[in-house]
């Protein structure tokens, strides 16, 4: 007697994986949220946090000062949720209060060193970008630095409108709508940011990064992305060229 030889399963024949349930919309969550359901509110903290962390890290340059701002965002946002109207869309809302509450903390701040070895933003982006050149991380660490350091040296506001739209990956117009400005004014300091980035990078006798290729990676692929292992640098550097 043959014994029957059951099918191998090849990844041509593999059997289908049923999808799982679509996510429920970001406004269901906050309606559900608003009416007191604390599930609702605790998935839009999971669905929101990375990036209002990297937000806050971004603005204050600080990983103690992050964690601090992203707690106290969404405490404030729990308690603010009842006045929260849904005249512009619920990102808009938090990074308002991410932005606001970021800056108070940075401004209460001591002054960084210009150029700070230590800087958190600086392991990041080195990490983000170390895999493609392994034999370079102290080069990278050195000129990364630097890009942040000058990026550290813009006005608050400016700073703001290239972490929202460099960084985080806002259009102009969903930056305009946080900041609460004219979307054309958010492309007019997009420009004085490029060329306070250079007169920066000048000071500290900075060489041009060549943002090229990986640059417009990034940009393209960052809403996909953690927020946290974002090539910062490479951002910046695609921000102050031409």
């Amino acid at each position: 007697m043959v014994a029957s030889r059951r099918p191998r399963l090849t990844p041509d024949r593999a059997l289908p994986v049923a999808p799982g349930p679509p996510p429920v919309p970001t406004d269901a969550l906050v309606r559900a949220a608003r009416d007191g359901h604390a599930r609702a509110f605790q998935e839009l903290v999971h669905r929101f946090r990375p990036r209002i962390r990297a937000l806050a890290l971004q603005l204050t340059a600080n990983q103690s000062d992050a964690d601090d701002v992203t707690q106290d965002v969404f405490l404030r946002a729990w308690e603010q949720l009842r006045n929260f109207e849904g005249r512009s869309a619920f990102f808009t809302w938090i990074y308002r209060i991410a932005v606001n509450r970021a800056l108070q903390v940075r401004q209460r701040s001591a002054s960084r060193p210009m150029i700070d070895p230590d800087d958190p933003r600086v392991t990041l982006a080195v990490a983000a970008d170390g895999h493609s050149h392994p034999h370079h991380a102290i080069e990278l660490r050195e000129r990364y630095g630097q890009l942040l350091w000058a990026f550290d040296q813009l006005s608050p506001l400016l700073r703001t409108t290239v972490a929202l739209t460099t960084l985080q990956g806002l259009s102009h117009p969903e930056a305009a709508a946080v900041l609460n400005c004219p979307e054309g004014t958010i492309a007019w300091r997009m420009h004085e940011a490029r060329a306070k980035l250079r007169d920066a990078l000048a000071r500290c006798n900075a060489a041009p990064i060549d943002a090229g290729a990986p640059a417009r990676r990034a940009r393209a692929g960052q809403r996909d992305r953690d927020p946290n292992t974002l090539s910062l640098a490479w951002a910046l550097a695609a921000a102050f060229q031409s």
